[in-house]
């Protein structure tokens, strides 16, 4: 019985561990801006840095225009 519970144990710390030990990004900074234009098209950026638990920075970019409907 005692031999079991062990086994059990071992089994589940060595399946929980690739979890613990795998980090989440971490964002490092993010910007926002939007212009509005003279036919009221709307443009917006957003710039969003972030970083691996391994050290990678990730820069990312997204161009958003919106046009008014007539």
């Amino acid at each position: 019985m005692k031999n079991r519970m062990v086994v059990i144990c071992v089994a589940t710390s060595v399946l929980a561990l690739p979890f613990l030990l795998v980090g989440c990004d971490r964002q490092v900074s993010k910007t926002q801006s939007s212009s509005v234009s003279s036919d009221g098209t709307v443009k917006s950026k957003e710039k969003t840095v972030t970083q691996t638990p391994d050290g990678t920075v990730t820069k990312t970019e997204e161009t958003k225009t919106t046009a008014p409907s007539n």
